[in-house]
């Protein structure tokens, strides 16, 4: 696999809440030169990269990172975040509704940030850190009868990030139509190859410039 081939499935990263403009400007920049699948930014940059970059795609943040908010502050942010010309969402879930056995909370959240971005790649976080095995293959199960076009592994702000064999589980439980990213702790050349060759359509991670010698 060529870096350039690696580099068309990352999600070219910036998430640090003391981000500058600058920072994201830089990114924003590197994407369009390397042709990145995406950026991932903050929601409160959406609309001035948008501005700046007008032909990048841009993917943001949603109830970000905990996950607690309601579903309907969820979608209002979704629908901001469109409004302001973001081109992907992905959405952390309650993971607190979760663990609570509330799946219906999450499922209707999940639906509800469908609904606010219809036209919109949706990647549903589910921070598997915190979850169980079992409570992993409901979320498979979740994420699939919402409609969301990918299960997420992770936020980056957890205890873990993502692990191989959380991959291979996504793998057995997701519907055929859902794709996988895995994020969170993803640093080398070998971790990013390892996870698309793993199954994983897109990595997001902010270490993305170790590819861009040679391309």
């Amino acid at each position: 696999m060529t870096n350039a081939e690696i580099l068309s499935h990352i999600d070219h990263t910036v998430l640090k809440p003391d981000a500058k403009w600058e920072s994201v400007a830089q990114i924003c920049t590197e994407a369009m030169q390397y042709h990145t699948a995406s950026v991932c930014i903050p929601p409160c940059w959406v609309k001035t990269a948008r501005e700046a970059f007008p032909q990048l795609n841009i993917c943001t943040v949603i109830g970000f990172p905990l996950g607690y908010q309601t579903a309907s502050v969820k979608a209002a942010e979704t629908k901001q975040a469109i409004e302001d010309g973001a081109d992907e969402i992905d959405m952390v879930i309650n993971v607190s509704a979760l663990k609570s056995g509330d799946s219906e909370t999450v499922l209707r959240e999940m639906r509800l940030v469908r609904a606010a971005c219809p036209d919109a790649v949706l990647k549903v976080i589910i921070e598997t850190c915190l979850l169980t095995e079992s409570e992993k293959i409901l979320c498979c199960k979740l994420v699939t009868e919402a409609g969301a076009d990918y299960i997420k592994t992770s936020t980056g702000f957890g205890s873990a990030g993502a692990q191989l064999e959380d991959i291979a589980l996504f793998r057995k439980h997701i519907g055929s139509d859902v794709k996988i990213k895995a994020a969170g702790g993803i640093r080398t050349r070998e971790q990013m190859e390892a996870f698309l060759n793993a199954g994983c359509d897109r990595i997001g991670c902010s270490a993305a410039k170790i590819l861009f010698d040679g391309v």
